[in-house]
């Protein structure tokens, strides 16, 4: 999570930058998916708040890193979800 239009890390109080496979706590839906909260405010939620990404009130620029992808990624047929507003 990076902020606009200067691409530095986001402040926030829980000091999480990034949510990855290694990060503690992270919370899988029941068949095994991820689903992020990115958000300025920490989610009512436990589940939601447990897989926050927090980010600034105003605009800012998400990074998808991958590393070692599967050939699906490599070969374009892996298609990356949206980011929804809900």
């Amino acid at each position: 999570m990076y902020s606009v239009p200067d691409f530095f890390l986001v402040s926030n109080p829980i000091n999480r930058y990034s949510i990855g496979d290694r990060t503690p706590g992270i919370v899988r839906d029941e068949e095994g998916s991820l689903t992020i909260t990115i958000s300025h405010t920490k989610p009512a939620s436990d589940a939601a708040a447990a897989n926050w990404l927090p980010s600034p009130a105003g605009d800012f620029r998400p990074v998808l890193r991958m590393y070692e992808p599967a050939p699906s990624v490599l070969d374009q047929t892996y298609v990356i979800p949206p980011i929804t507003r809900i």
